[in-house]
């Protein structure tokens, strides 16, 4: 009994000081993520502002905020936007990534190593630097209308008529390769002796990807479905570097109505108010990811 507890002083100890080696992570996590957070949530129960007069005195105003959110017409159109800007990003971020990652899969190593780093070049740009260059490919004298007049064809004001569509393939274009590198490290997991036995079987390629491939990758497909989700819904840089939110409130996303309202019209707690919007839709997400990988 004496060697047993011997034993089992000398597991609470080490565990003791394993405990101690976490505090220093568990206050920078506490100092630049939580209390961030806790911070935001009391903003926006208060009327602080950069000018005028509530800039004077930070008060509580309880829901105030939240009561002229859902009388503000454009939290709406900005919530309908997001999720339009979402859901397109999405589809196509998946759907192109695991196309990719299907064709790249089992090639030589020379094709992958040319192939891999042409893709991974938009994903590893600045938001800022892919916004400017895909602003040159849709404006009015750029590539794509330069193309269209060489095979003669009338040129589109993208950013003016089309410009959700523009920010939507901008968006793809800058995350497809995040998704091609979870998905290739995916199928390459995939056991090869369950595709060869299917091959010997007459399995077909469609029959392959619906009865082996995909349910071998669910787990990756949600993970890699929740982490697009969360760097999508805080997409601003592109955005406001390509259309503002304009033209009027065609592209007038979560992030950019809460810049305006913050930083433009400098009602902070309003704006905050505005972020909260975007930290429960998230949450919502996730939540719904995380369940439809319970097991």
């Amino acid at each position: 009994m004496r060697a047993v507890n011997a034993s089992k002083k000398g597991i609470l100890a080490e565990e003791a000081k394993k405990s101690v080696l976490l505090i220093p992570a568990v206050i920078m996590l506490a100092v630049f993520f939580v209390l961030p957070i806790l911070l935001t949530v009391y903003y926006s129960f208060t009327n602080l502002a950069l000018t005028g007069e509530n800039a004077k005195t930070l008060d509580f105003i309880g829901l105030e905020n939240y009561g002229k959110l859902f009388k503000d017409p454009s939290v709406q159109i900005s919530i309908l936007n997001t999720l339009i800007f979402l859901i397109g990003s999405l589809i196509g971020q998946q759907v192109l990534g695991f196309t990719l990652a299907i064709l790249m899969k089992n090639k030589n190593k020379i094709f992958r190593s040319f192939a891999g780093p042409c893709i991974l070049a938009g994903w590893v740009m600045p938001e800022i630097v892919v916004a400017l260059c895909c602003s040159t490919f849709f404006m009015d004298s750029g590539t794509l209308n330069a193309i269209l007049q060489s095979i003669h064809l009338k040129p589109v004001e993208w950013l003016y008529k089309f410009p959700m569509l523009t920010i939507v393939l901008s968006n793809i274009w800058h995350g497809t390769a995040f998704s091609m590198m979870n998905f290739q490290s995916a199928l390459d997991g995939v056991p090869s002796d369950i595709e060869d036995a299917a091959k010997v079987d007459g399995t077909g390629r469609f029959q392959k990807l619906i009865c082996i491939i995909l349910p071998n990758i669910k787990n990756t497909i949600a993970t890699n479905t929740m982490l697009n989700t969360l760097s999508t819904l805080g997409v601003f840089g592109l955005i406001y570097t390509m259309t503002g939110g304009g033209p009027g409130t065609k592209t007038l996303t979560l992030p950019i109505f809460m810049y305006k309202q913050a930083f433009v019209s400098y009602q902070l707690g309003y704006g905050t108010a505005i972020s909260m919007i975007l930290l429960v839709i998230g949450i919502i997400f996730s939540v719904a990811y995380t369940r439809l990988t319970k097991e």
